[in-house]
């Protein structure tokens, strides 16, 4: 199930339809190819292919209703025949993609799309927009993951994100990226991703006591009980705690965990740890959560933090290091002829590509290539599969565990060092010979 659902046509930019009516106009109705691809940036070495799920739903979807074509009348902007093209168009073309879950590098086409040039045109901004959110997320969700070095991470996002679809995008990305649950309760519903919360400080302080309302918490919860500790003060939190949770064991229940959400993090989660362990409950769980994001994860793992289990919102759902791609989508062939921008600073390739990557023996990523599509260099695999075909799905759509599995199989291989969050080793990707050929006849 995809959501959100494609919001229809009108989600687009006001000159995404002032240069269709001007194709229309001039009897513009060659095939087009735009290429989808990420500009260089100063903060991420690597992407995490996503959304493109979404981009199915929309393009088998799009069509213009009656009542946005009344709209477009109303604007006085467009004339009557272009209205009544768009009134009848659907979305006819063909899409190659990296599947999701894929990890892709700046310049290469993460998607191409080849239709009727009004149609390649109109479908830019939602694309842009869709592919770039989930695809921003799923990047700043890897990196939490590779810093978090094996503990699981919840995304506690939902309440800071910029919006409710894109807290939807949040989730889904970063299960995606090896997230093990997520506080969006509509995400668990709509994909089926685990479930994970405790309780917040509004419940502590609802009680007269940390002890009442742990207890109160755990009758109620018997099975699955984690108590935030840090209300008050958080060593006196870990003491009721134990004595909540030695109760809990009598009775034949388990206390799962127990939360930190402020202060020294490590220090704390050392001190936490005593407390628990001298009371007996070493098999309880120390969570904590706290405006976390990678290099918050990373301080403290290395600083020696006994955190068993994250929870990051703010920072991870909002991407706040980066909180942007420069995403484009680019004209690269009309009709027979291949067409590339020349802007300083903003050159693109011209002509229908392909992406290859080169694999070692034992599966680690060498370096990729971007080709022309009839390319075939030796041992390399090619990334971009034809997505849709005249405008429906070319197959069926993998399920979220499956791209979930894609992703952390392609990290793996994925040497460390392009992972660093300092200094990463940038990853080889190179032009082929022909397609370098192609530009100088363009």
């Amino acid at each position: 199930m995809s959501y959100p659902e494609f919001p229809g046509p009108l989600f687009t930019d006001l000159y995404e339809l002032t240069m269709a009516a001007g194709y229309f106009d001039r009897h513009m109705v060659d095939p087009a190819t735009f290429s989808l691809f990420v500009r260089p940036h100063p903060r991420r070495n690597y992407f995490v292919a996503a959304g493109l799920e979404a981009v199915v739903d929309a393009l088998v979807r799009f069509q213009f209703s009656d009542e946005e074509i009344d709209w477009l009348a109303q604007t006085g902007r467009f004339k009557r025949d272009f209205l009544a093209h768009l009134s009848t168009m659907r979305f006819t073309g063909n899409v190659t993609a990296m599947a999701e879950g894929e990890i892709f590098f700046p310049d290469e086409p993460v998607m191409e799309v080849t239709a009727p040039l009004i149609q390649a045109q109109i479908v830019e901004t939602y694309l842009i927009n869709t592919v770039g959110v989930a695809s921003l997320m799923a990047t700043k969700a890897a990196r939490c993951v590779h810093a978090a070095a094996g503990r699981p991470i919840v995304d506690f996002s939902l309440r800071r994100t910029q919006g409710s679809h894109a807290g939807m995008a949040v989730a889904r990305s970063s299960h995606i990226a090896g997230f093990s649950g997520t506080s969006n309760v509509l995400a668990g519903k709509t994909w089926g991703i685990p479930l994970s919360g405790t309780m917040a400080h509004s419940f502590v302080t609802a009680f007269e006591s940390e002890t009442d309302a742990f207890e109160a918490y755990a009758n109620l919860f018997p099975d699955s009980a984690v108590f935030l500790i840090d209300t008050y003060d958080p060593l006196q939190g870990a003491k009721a705690s134990a004595v909540v949770g030695n109760r809990m064991r009598q009775k034949g229940h388990a206390l799962m965990g127990v939360r930190l959400d402020s202060g020294e993090m490590i220090s704390l989660s050392q001190q936490v740890r005593r407390i628990l362990d001298e009371a007996g409950l070493s098999e309880v769980k120390i969570f904590a959560s706290s405006g976390f994001d990678e290099y918050a994860l990373e301080r403290l793992i290395a600083g020696g933090a006994l955190i068993d289990a994250f929870g990051v919102g703010t920072r991870m759902g909002t991407s706040a290091d980066a909180p942007y791609l420069d995403m484009v989508y680019k004209m690269v062939r009309l009709g027979e002829r291949n067409v590339r921008k020349v802007s300083e600073g903003k050159i693109t390739l011209a002509g229908e590509k392909q992406v290859f990557r080169k694999t070692a023996a034992d599966g680690r990523f060498l370096g990729d290539i971007i080709g022309l599509r009839d390319d075939a260099p030796n041992g390399a695999e090619p990334l971009l599969t034809r997505l849709m075909e005249n405008g429906r799905p070319a197959g069926p759509m993998p399920t979220l565990e499956q791209i979930r599995s894609r992703f952390a199989g392609n990290f793996e291989r994925l040497d460390d060092s392009h992972k660093r969050f300092t200094d990463p080793q940038p990853y080889p990707v190179v032009v082929s010979d022909r397609l370098v050929a192609l530009q100088k006849e363009c």
